[in-house]
C-alpha cells in the first residue's frame, strides 16, 4: 500500500484522516511500509516477494520512485470495510439493536453428533407425541399411544453409553432439543431394555398367531400325506418303475426313495428323447388306474405347507423364547427401580403370565411337528 504524503513539508498528516506513510526500506526492498492499525483487518492470502529480482516489475518500480506510486489509501475506510471483527455502530437503531440481541442470545449447546441429532429430530417430528406423554406410554406399555413403528424408532435413538456419559457430565444449560430429549429418556431406568420389551409385547400376539397357523398347516399337510391312499399307490408305482430300470445295479431292489428323487422323473428320458419317465408315469396311471389322477384333492394343505420354510419356523420359535427371557429379566430388574417403574412392573407381570402359557402350548405344537416331520418324506 502507498501511504498518504503530506502536502506540507515534514510529512505531517492532515487532521481527521488516518493514512499510511511512505517508507523507503532500502535499495532492492519493497516500498509497502506498515502503519499501526487500530482495528484487526482481514488478511490477504498472497504469496509474498521478499526481494525484488533484477529486471522485475518490482525492481523497476523501486528505481522509478514516485513515478510508479499508486493512489493514496485511506486507512480508516480500509478498516471500516475490511475489519475482521464486527464494528460497533454506537446507538444506531437501524440494524444495531438486532445485532445486539443476536450477540446476547445464548447459544444452544450441541452434545450429540450432528448427523445423529438431525435424524433423531426427523424421527421425533414423525412421532408427534409430547415427551411427557411418550415417557408415560413407555412406562405403562401402552400400545394405544405408541405403535410398533414408533417404538422401534425410539429404540434406534436411545442414547448410547458414550452419549449418556457425556450428558451426565454436562452441568450447563441451553441444551439443543435432541440432547434434552436424551436427558429425559435417561430418567427412565434402562429405557432401551424397556422399549425392547415393549416392542416384544406389541408384536407377541401376531407373532404367536402366525407361528401357530404355520405349524398347524404343516401338521395338517403331514396328516394328509399319511392318510392319502391314492398318493401311497402312486408312490408304489414310482418305486416299481425305478426298481425295474435299476435292476441288476446297486440302485435296484430299493424299498423306498427320498422325496427329492421325484425331480429325477423329468430328467430321465426315453431313447427317442421325446418322452420322460414322468410322461410315462402319467400315461401308465391314466391307462391302468385313472382314479388316482385326482390325488391332489387329498392334499388340500400341501401347497400352503410347501411355502413354509422349516428353518424360518425354528428361528421364529427361538426368537419368541429369547424375547420371553428378556421380559423375565426386565421384570426382575425393574423391581429395584422404585416408584417410577411400579406401573411398568405390574403391566409386564400380567403380560408375562399369559405369554408363558401361550409359548408353552406353542412349544408343544412345535415339538409335535418334529415328531411327525419324517412323514413328509414317507419313504425315507
Amino acid at each position: 500500500m502507498i501511504l498518504k504524503k503530506s502536502r506540507k513539508e515534514g510529512n505531517v498528516q492532515p487532521k481527521g484522516k488516518a493514512s499510511l506513510a511512505t517508507t523507503n526500506v532500502g535499495r532492492g526492498r519493497g516500498t509497502g511500509a506498515i502503519a499501526v492499525k487500530k482495528t484487526l483487518l482481514k488478511p490477504l492470502h498472497w504469496v509474498k516477494v521478499s526481494r525484488a529480482a533484477q529486471g522485475s516489475l518490482w525492481a523497476d518500480s523501486q528505481k522509478q520512485g514516485s513515478d510508479s506510486r499508486g493512489p493514496e489509501i485511506d486507512i480508516s475506510e480500509l478498516e471500516t470495510l475490511f475489519s475482521a471483527a464486527s464494528i460497533s455502530y454506537g446507538n444506531s437503531t437501524k440494524g444495531g439493536l438486532r445485532r445486539g440481541s443476536n450477540i446476547n442470545k445464548p447459544e444452544k449447546v450441541q452434545l450429540v453428533d450432528l448427523r445423529r441429532a438431525y435424524n433423531c429430530e426427523i424421527m421425533l417430528s414423525k412421532v408427534k407425541i409430547p415427551l411427557p406423554d411418550m415417557l408415560k406410554a413407555i412406562l405403562a406399555l401402552d400400545s394405544c399411544v405408541l405403535d410398533i413403528d414408533q417404538v422401534e424408532n425410539l429404540i434406534k435413538f436411545c442414547p448410547t453409553k458414550e452419549e449418556m456419559e457425556v450428558l451426565k457430565n454436562y452441568t450447563g444449560i441451553c441444551l439443543e432439543s435432541v440432547s434434552s430429549f436424551f436427558m429425559e429418556l435417561m430418567k427412565v431406568p434402562r429405557v432401551e431394555s424397556k422399549l425392547r420389551v415393549f416392542a416384544f409385547k406389541i408384536t407377541f400376539s401376531g407373532q404367536v398367531s402366525d407361528l401357530r397357523k404355520n405349524l398347524n398347516t404343516i401338521k395338517d399337510a403331514t396328516r394328509e400325506v399319511k392318510e392319502s391312499v391314492k398318493l401311497r399307490q402312486i408312490m408304489q408305482t414310482i418305486l416299481m418303475l425305478g426298481n425295474a430300470l435299476n435292476q441288476g445295479t446297486t440302485r435296484g431292489s430299493a424299498v423306498g426313495f427320498k422325496l427329492d428323487s421325484l425331480l429325477k422323473l423329468s430328467d430321465t428320458r426315453a431313447r427317442n428323447n421325446k418322452m420322460t419317465l414322468m410322461h410315462y408315469l402319467c400315461k401308465l396311471l391314466a391307462e391302468k388306474m385313472p382314479e388316482l389322477i385326482d390325488f391332489d384333492k387329498d392334499l388340500l394343505n400341501m401347497e400352503a405347507a410347501s411355502k413354509i420354510q422349516l428353518k424360518a419356523l425354528a428361528e421364529e420359535m427361538q426368537a419368541v423364547h429369547k424375547g420371553l427371557e428378556k421380559v423375565e429379566q426386565e421384570l426382575t430388574t425393574s423391581e429395584n427401580d422404585g416408584s417410577i417403574s411400579s406401573g411398568f412392573h405390574k403391566v409386564l407381570k400380567s403380560f408375562l403370565d399369559f405369554a408363558e402359557a401361550d409359548v408353552k402350548s406353542l412349544t408343544t405344537l412345535y415339538n409335535s411337528k418334529h415328531s411327525t416331520n419324517n412323514t413328509l418324506n414317507p419313504c425315507s
